[in-house]
Formats: structure tokens, C-alpha cells, sequence
């Protein structure tokens, strides 16, 4: 999943980057307010984390204009101001979640999977399609109970049909959630990937709808 981080701190940012990248996701790395707005309004994210005491825009700011142009995406506050008013303005604000600095890399990866999986409507921690299973935490995927090997990659675009199940996702939609700004795609690398999944879970599994994209279908569709 594709995540923007808004941090303006080089060495946590930084390290809050390869944090979520060891996780499973795919985080995007800004340092300003108005660079945060401009990348939210240009390329598709799962989730946002975002820092209050930011240049040129604060991130409170930041949040109140997401809300008020009706954009929902999970927001997480992480930042060092832990007074319970600086909790509640960050929460009344429209924030989804709010943790203090320094905290564990490991408890933000937890918050931001629970911040999906609440704006999914799911309660559970796996994602479940059929016969396949996929949790995101533990990074594991079954096949009728059965454990199936699956590159980094394949796993993040497995996830991507599967919270989408049922939709027809196209090429550069999918794109738009495996790769981040740093990342270098070929020409080929989606269908390359949707290949080796149909290798692993049957040819089936993915439908090819000629000129728009591909698609997960739903049980008995």
C-alpha cells in the first residue's frame, strides 16, 4: 500500500520511510505542507502520515483542507507535542489516529494497518477472498490453508486486488499502489507480476477485461 509521509525532521523521516518500506508499504517522503497538498491531490495513497510542526504549511492545516474538500484517506498524526490539547486539536481536526515521537516503528506500521482496515470496514486483520488468505501484519498468504511464497512485490499487488475485489483496476492504478516516486517500473512489470500470481493460484484468478484493466473477481461472479 502506498502511504504518504509528511515529516519535515531529515533523519526520522528517513527512517520512518525504510520503517514502512520493511513493513510492506509503499511510503512517499515530503517535508512541507504545500508539498504534502500537491502530492495529495496527484498521485493515490492509502493512508498519511503526517507531522504538525511543518514549513510553509502546518499540518493541522494540511488536515483541516483534506476534510473540508471531502478527502476521507486515514490520517495518522505523528509528532512531538503529547499534551492532551495538542491530542484533542489533532483529533477534532480530522485525524484518525495521533502518536507521540519517539515511538516504536513496529507500533506505527500496527496503527496505520488498523487505520485501513477500519476505512475498509473490516475488523479483522486478514484480507480474505475465496480460498486465499492474506495478512498484511505477519506478511503470509494461504491458499486453501496451504502457505504460498510470494515475492515482495507479488504480495503488495495481491493485496491490492484483493481489498479491491471485484473492481477492474487498471494499469496505472495499480502502478499507482506498488510503486513510490523512487521506484523504477518497466513497460511490463504489472503484467510480468500478474504472471507469476496466475502461476501460483491458477490462471484464473485474475481476469484480463481487454482495454480498461484487470480484475479479481468476487466468489461465484
Amino acid at each position: 500500500m502506498r502511504v504518504l509521509v509528511v515529516e519535515d525532521d531529515a533523519l526520522l523521516g528517513d527512517a520512518v520511510q525504510v520503517g514502512l518500506r520493511q513493513a510492506g508499504f509503499v511510503p512517499d517522503w515530503i517535508t512541507d505542507g504545500i508539498g504534502a497538498e500537491h502530492a495529495l491531490a496527484t498521485s493515490e495513497y492509502g493512508a498519511v502520515v503526517l507531522d504538525i510542526g511543518l514549513p510553509r504549511r502546518s499540518g493541522l492545516e494540511v488536515l483541516a483542507r483534506m476534510r473540508a474538500d471531502g478527502n476521507r484517506l486515514p490520517v495518522l498524526i505523528l509528532t512531538a507535542r503529547d499534551t492532551v490539547d495538542d491530542r484533542i486539536a489533532g483529533l477534532d481536526a480530522g485525524a484518525d489516529d495521533y502518536l507521540v515521537k519517539p515511538f516504536a516503528m513496529g507500533e506505527l506500521a500496527a496503527r496505520l494497518r488498523a487505520l485501513v482496515r477500519r476505512a475498509e470496514g473490516r475488523s479483522q486483520p486478514a484480507v480474505v477472498v475465496g480460498a486465499i488468505t492474506l495478512d498484511p501484519a505477519a506478511h503470509t498468504v494461504t491458499l486453501d490453508g496451504a502457505p504460498v511464497e510470494l515475492s515482495a512485490k507479488e504480495f503488495a499487488l495481491l493485496q491490492v486486488f484483493m481489498q479491491n475485489a471485484g473492481r477492474v483496476l487498471s494499469r496505472a492504478q495499480l502502478e499507482e499502489q506498488l510503486y513510490g516516486w523512487d521506484d523504477d517500473t518497466g513497460s511490463n512489470t504489472i503484467e510480468v507480476f500478474i504472471h507469476h500470481l496466475r502461476r501460483k493460484f491458477g490462471r484464473d484468478l485474475i481476469r484480463t477485461v481487454r482495454g480498461v484493466g484487470y480484475q479479481l473477481p468476487r466468489p461465484g461472479a
